[in-house]
């Protein structure tokens, strides 16, 4: 018997696309998936559904689909397994207080989305293809929605190089997919001070290079920095800068801000080589609309270490999707370690957490127009 399925029109840039809608005939059972949600973890624990729209050359995007999570199939000489054209986002959606779903500055990862689309040689997918493939992975799949503080459904838009051929030149074929994973907090421990470790060895990017696209490779090459971390007995790695390997460029996977006792913020300048973190321009939004001054200018490692010893540096964060604000401890290198203060979550990272916490879950007033509601 065919599985029914309805189609829903998606207006964009003047194109036409009808997402056809197929539900999962075997979904999950409503007691295994509360089971599966009473403890998901972070990237372990999967949707129903996942949304799939094509690309080819010359035809432009076409077939878009919500179906059954599924396997894709994929030639051993598709594009993306032997030259890298892949990029992907990651963002949340929230259970709201009044019932709604809320997503944070959606549109801001569409932005990006083709940004680093650009820098791959890839098309850029049309934002209001990326909002509503969203929204309807959301809408199908709304019961694998976490209720809890820290809970919420992540969601993880890429697309890759399918083109089946041998030769370096942009694919003429791609494939965009979101898939859905119901997640706790982003670390074991819970919003607690991280361990960080400043990596010797290894550089997470160049001028010039793919630093501000969020790709695959870059991910794939702080791995080896990432073990190296967890060997000194570190959650994350800090990368300094690829030239003077002197000035701090960001973590593995979050951006870095610091407080001063004067309550001032410093986080270090994009310039080429820094992800431009969506949660990073929201602290900084949140923290000046706070009477805070917000600076962005290179951090040498060393002024880091002396700042934190001389007591003027108060406090360190991270930020990013994920971990949302993640305090930082201790501060490990190949000389020795030191701590920020006395190691504990400070006053200015824990009150812009909660403001960005509560702006996404729909429990502050959004004067920035940044959060996205579905009834």
């Amino acid at each position: 018997m065919p599985v029914p399925f309805m189609e829903v029109s998606a207006m964009s840039g003047g194109d036409k696309l009808d997402f056809e809608i197929r539900p999962n005939p075997q979904p999950v059972a409503p007691a295994e998936r509360d089971a599966l949600m009473a403890n998901p973890g972070f990237g372990r624990v999967f949707t129903d559904h996942m949304v799939t729209v094509r690309y080819a050359e010359g035809k432009g995007w076409y077939d878009a689909r919500v179906e059954a999570r599924a396997p894709i199939p994929m030639d051993p000489a598709s594009a993306v397994l032997h030259y890298a054209q892949e990029i992907f986002e990651g963002l949340k959606a929230y259970h709201a207080a009044d019932g709604s779903v809320t997503m944070f500055r959606p549109d801001a990862n569409a932005a990006r989305f083709a940004d680093s689309a650009r820098r791959m040689a890839m098309p850029p997918l049309p934002q209001q293809v990326f909002l509503d493939s969203l929204r309807h992975l959301i809408e199908i799949d709304r019961a694998w929605l976490p209720t809890t503080e820290e809970g919420s459904l992540y969601l993880r838009p890429f697309m890759f190089a399918n083109e089946v051929f041998l030769g370096v030149r942009p694919s003429n074929e791609y494939l965009y997919v979101l898939i859905g994973s119901p997640v706790g907090s982003y670390f074991p421990r819970g919003v607690q001070p991280v361990n960080v470790w400043v990596s010797p060895t290894y550089t997470r990017a160049a001028p010039g290079g793919t630093g501000e696209a969020k790709c695959g490779g870059n991910y794939a090459a702080s791995l080896a920095a990432q073990a190296e971390a967890m060997e000194h007995g570190c959650e994350q790695v800090v990368f300094l800068d690829a030239v003077q390997r002197r000035y701090v460029d960001e973590l593995g996977g979050m951006n870095v801000f610091y407080v001063y006792d004067d309550g001032s913020l410093v986080t270090p300048p994009l310039g080429g080589t820094i992800l431009p973190g969506i949660t990073r321009e929201s602290v900084m939004t949140l923290a000046r609309q706070a009477g805070r001054t917000v600076v962005e200018r290179p951090v040498a490692f060393d002024e880091w270490q002396a700042d934190a010893a001389s007591g003027r540096l108060r406090e360190v964060f991270a930020c990013g999707t994920a971990a949302v604000i993640t305090p930082i401890g201790v501060v490990r290198h190949p000389d020795g370690e030191f701590r920020i203060a006395d190691g504990s979550p400070g006053e200015v990272t824990t009150g812009l957490r909660q403001s960005l916490v509560d702006l996404q879950r729909g429990r502050a007033e959004d004067v920035n127009d940044w959060i996205h509601h579905i009834r």
